[in-house]
């Protein structure tokens, strides 16, 4: 199993919700931000706390943690 040194939990902040380490930003803001800000630099410029390494962690972690159910979309 893949150790993730900068995903933490902390049940008193944020619920729970894993976060980048420890601080109030959530795995799951992280991959949305990444979708919101596909330019590296425009990211980077918005959350200039984040590393690039905690952006890798943040994706890698959602990517192993997703369920692997059907999910149907409407078409377009």
């Amino acid at each position: 199993m893949k150790t993730f040194d900068r995903i933490t939990r902390d049940p008193a902040m944020l619920g729970g919700q894993p976060t980048v380490r420890g601080m109030r930003l959530t795995v799951r803001r992280v991959v949305e931000a990444v979708a919101l800000y596909p330019n590296r630099d425009d990211l980077f410029a918005e959350y200039p706390e984040l590393e690039p390494e905690d952006v890798r962690q943040a994706l890698e972690f959602a990517a192993q943690n997703l369920d692997d159910r059907v999910i149907v979309l409407e078409l377009a």
